[in-house]
């Protein structure tokens, strides 16, 4: 038997978790937060941040410290970034 049923008319699920919802990092807006008022920001820099920061540092020509936070890898990734040129837009 097939559903005719309109997804609008389904009930709400705001308290069940879903995939692809915004993280504690992120505002409901889709704007990123300061790294400083990450509720995670506190805990140690993740695997992929630790490749990224390696990899930014070495072309950079820096050596930055091992033992960072999450919130401490994301402001160096992004001053990184800048200095590499790798994230940002090759449009032109």
């Amino acid at each position: 038997m097939t559903d005719n049923t309109d997804p609008a008319d389904q009930p709400s699920t705001d308290d069940q978790p879903m995939l692809g919802a915004p993280t504690p990092e992120s505002t409901g807006d889709g704007a990123i937060k300061d790294p400083d008022e990450w509720v995670t920001g506190d805990e140690p820099m993740t695997g992929a941040q630790r490749s990224y920061l390696d990899t930014l540092a070495r072309e950079a020509g820096e050596q930055i410290p091992a033992d960072l936070t999450k919130a401490e890898a994301s402001e160096h990734i992004e001053r990184l970034q800048g200095r590499t040129s790798r994230g940002t837009s090759t449009e032109g």
